[in-house]
């Protein structure tokens, strides 16, 4: 085989991608490699906030735009305060961080940011084959889902769908201290959907609705229903809307991870790193990334240990139970969010727990539809 044109090829510029470049980047073991980063938009805007929990400072502080150490959890019938020390809750701007990875990475003489899609990877001959040219390498990283995983018949999917509104407002109505995780009290249908509000100011707030559902919805929805909270349960009658964003993370325990091979790891969704009971993808990227690394280091095969079985396990059946009875999700959080505390609830999540701590949290949850979904699964 001929010289490749790159050592390593990571096929997509998003989260995953830029993670882990900036890490290959900062890490001295890999000096002097050639490193292309592929992708088929200019990441301009900002198309996404992601939130995530960590104990003290991290990697990203110089670029959140508010966190907290407060929450609420509402539903129809009990609020419940959260003290999250010595956790915080963190928020972060897609563009934000977009903008400072490639400002960091394009001062490298050795990774390349190149515009394309790339539509196949040939194994044979180690070659990415993109619309405007092809690309050889070592190794690929490919952020690319399957096209078919959707409708793998043995595998459970929920997706978390939602709008989001940033708006301001003339007068004080938030306390810029305190987030919401979960508001249930604006329903549709028999769906599992919450509100989720991230104030950053007295006067300015995001406001999002979010389905766990097996099926989407219309965009009327998510209009009507932030409305109906702003109106009927902020009690907010004059506000302007600074800008919006809009998602669709599928949470899943479709076995990404068989798509791994000799000459490629699945990295991001595509791999698996989205938390398929949570739908939270920012700090479990930065983790599977940390193992990634490790394992290049230290010789072993690429995507060795990046999923844990027990884990995946109980998220399959969570997922199951939402699938089979979407109505129950209000009653399953509620339950989840009153019998445990947060700090073990973000630990379990952080996939942190011991047994018996599992234990204790899966039996809070208790319903018979568990005992199906178990069997289902296993």
């Amino acid at each position: 085989m001929t010289t490749p044109d790159y050592y390593y090829v990571i096929i997509g510029g998003g989260l995953a991608g830029l993670q882990l470049a900036l890490r290959l980047h900062q890490d001295v073991f890999f000096k002097g490699k050639k490193i292309a980063i592929i992708e088929p938009s200019n990441k301009s805007i900002n198309d996404k906030t992601w939130c995530f929990w960590e104990e003290g400072r991290g990697s990203w502080d110089h670029l959140i735009t508010k966190k907290w150490k407060k929450g609420k959890f509402i539903s129809s019938e009990i609020t419940k305060d959260l003290d999250l020390d010595p956790y915080s809750y963190k928020m972060l701007r897609s563009l934000d961080f977009y903008e400072y990875a490639k400002e960091k990475l394009e001062t490298s003489e050795n990774i390349f940011f190149i515009k394309d899609k790339i539509t196949k990877i040939d194994q044979v001959t180690r070659t990415a084959i993109g619309e405007a040219s092809n690309y050889t390498a070592t190794h690929f990283f490919d952020s690319r889902p399957p096209s078919n995983f959707e409708k793998d018949e043995k595998s459970s999917i929920i997706y978390q769908h939602f709008k989001g509104i940033k708006i301001k407002t003339e007068k004080a109505h938030f306390n810029p201290d305190v987030f919401t995780m979960m508001d249930y009290r604006i329903k549709h249908k028999d769906n599992t959907c919450f509100t989720y509000i991230l104030p950053t100011a007295k006067n300015e707030a995001l406001i999002e609705f979010t389905f766990f559902t097996p099926s989407l919805t219309d965009e009327k929805v998510y209009d009507d229903k932030i409305e109906q909270y702003i109106r009927s349960i902020l009690k907010i009658d004059d506000y302007g809307e600074l800008e919006s964003e809009k998602g669709i993370i599928p949470m899943t325990d479709y076995p990404f991870h068989d798509q791994n091979s000799k000459y490629i790891t699945k990295i991001g969704t595509a791999g698996g790193w989205v938390k398929a009971s949570s739908g939270y993808s920012f700090k479990n990227t930065e983790r599977k990334i940390d193992k990634l690394i490790d394992n290049i280091k230290s010789g072993l095969k690429l995507s060795a240990n990046l999923m844990s079985k027990k884990y995946q396990f109980y998220d399959a059946i969570f997922l199951d139970v939402l699938e089979q009875r979407n109505d129950l999700g209000e009653s399953l959080f509620t339950k989840l969010y009153t019998k445990n505390s947060i700090q073990d609830i973000f630990r379990f999540l952080d996939e942190e727990t011991s047994f018996s701590e599992e234990l204790k949290i899966m039996l809070s949850l208790y319903h018979a539809q568990f005992l199906k979904s178990f069997f289902r699964k296993i």
